[in-house]
């Protein structure tokens, strides 16, 4: 009995001990135009368009910048870009697009 009881609390303190999934990187085209219409890889980030909002999964450690920059350079300029969760300012979007 007390095994099991054991066995019990571990089972529902498992849930604790889980990975908390990492926050998404998206990005929202100025031009839905130029979203790729299937999956396009960056850096190591899987991105999917749905009209102008694109999001992206894995990928390489890095600067949000620099991540902004690359996305720019592929698809396009964009309106609004976050990065692991972190929503870049107004500036860094400006200067993502420069």
């Amino acid at each position: 009995m007390r095994a099991l009881l054991i066995a019990a609390a571990l089972f529902a303190a498992a849930p604790a001990f889980a990975q908390a999934p990492a926050a998404a990187t998206s990005a929202v085209l100025a031009d839905a135009a130029r979203a790729p219409t299937g999956r396009a890889i960056i850096d190591g980030a899987s991105w999917t368009c749905d009209g102008p909002s694109c999001t992206a999964s894995g990928g390489a450690n890095q600067p949000a910048t620099r991540a902004c920059r690359r996305v720019a350079a592929r698809f396009g300029a964009v309106s609004a870009f976050s990065y692991k969760g972190v929503a870049l300012s107004a500036e860094q979007i400006a200067a993502c697009n420069a």
